[in-house]
């Protein structure tokens, strides 16, 4: 990650810096295909290209860029990341008419401050029904944050496809909150993700955060270094924007540990995509460690079990 000086001209040339790749790579396409037709997989394609030295040197220990964005009014967290899993495994995990909402509340619940995720569907189409938590302990339902998500399959093509989870509103008093996935498939029998998580909030959603970070989310940071780069050690960018960074990368690692456990038996699945999770997330203790392995697996199949008995 790049190491911008405190000032905020500087800052500003950081953002600015940090995102030209990827904006000259969708500039460039526009230029090349029509703007009534779109073709999202190049898109998607032109930005592999465009982000390879970073996916390739980075402090991830993967190929992975991550990229935030903080405005008054929203915050934005992106992931890209190069999976080492064909495109047909995962797009029928993730984008199967039939099973892709129920296999999504699979992969939210690995979240430690998702307790209960539903999959239902009628006739204005499919809906996930997700309860949220402050905090990574366990929790009756009832003192959690209920969020009904809207489930599109938005765009599929071959070796693309695009899933958005959208809810009005969310906890803490946000509104406009999307779960974006959008994959493309590469040689190799890889695949280019790219997951968005945002949410917008207005005056009383932006008092209800500062008093979670005040609070349950003291002293906790995100990826991004905002050190001056003279600096001996490393600054990461706290506040909204440090708790976009950690939620969006514990859902991307959410998505990679469900996907590596298909291969498990189906009654070794549960606790193989609960373990790939734990283990992932100790790679970033700074960020993502709140629980240890034990209280993690406990509470997860409890939660589990809770979840497929209410179905």
């Amino acid at each position: 990650m790049r190491t911008p000086a405190r000032s905020q001209a500087s800052d500003q040339v950081h953002r600015k810096a940090r995102t030209l790749t990827i904006l000259a790579a969708c500039c460039l396409l526009c230029q090349g295909l029509s703007a009534q037709t779109p073709d999202d997989a190049i898109s998607l394609r032109q930005i592999y290209q465009s982000l390879i030295p970073r996916l390739d040197h980075n402090p991830f220990q993967r190929r992975l860029y991550l990229d935030s964005q903080e405005s008054p009014s929203t915050v934005k967290g992106e992931i890209y990341a190069v999976m080492d899993y064909p495109f047909a495994t995962v797009n029928d995990a993730l984008n199967d008419p039939s099973q892709g909402p129920v296999n999504w509340c699979d992969v939210l619940i690995l979240h430690p401050n998702i307790k209960y995720c539903h999959a239902s569907a009628d006739s204005s189409g499919n809906t996930l029904t997700v309860n949220i938590s402050k905090k990574e302990v366990a929790e009756e339902l009832g003192a959690t944050y209920r969020v009904r998500f809207d489930y599109h399959a938005a765009t599929t093509s071959p070796g693309y496809f695009q899933v958005k989870l959208h809810a009005d509103s969310g906890p803490l008093n946000t509104r406009d909150y999307q779960i974006v996935l959008e994959a493309v498939s590469l040689s190799g029998d890889r695949t280019f993700l790219h997951l968005t998580y945002a949410y917008s909030y207005g005056v009383i959603g932006g008092l209800a955060m500062k008093g979670y970070l005040a609070t349950f989310g003291r002293g906790k940071v995100g990826f991004t270094n905002i050190a001056d780069s003279s600096a001996a050690q490393a600054e990461y960018v706290g506040g909204v924007r440090g708790l976009v960074e950690r939620n969006t990368m514990r859902y991307y690692l959410a998505i990679d540990a469900y996907l590596g456990a298909l291969s498990s038996l189906p009654d070794r699945r549960l606790e193989q995509r609960l373990s790939n999770w734990f283990s992932a997330s100790e790679q970033y203790p700074r960020q993502l460690h709140e629980i240890d392995r034990q209280q993690y697996m406990q509470m997860k199949q409890e939660e589990y079990r809770r979840q497929q008995t209410k179905q």
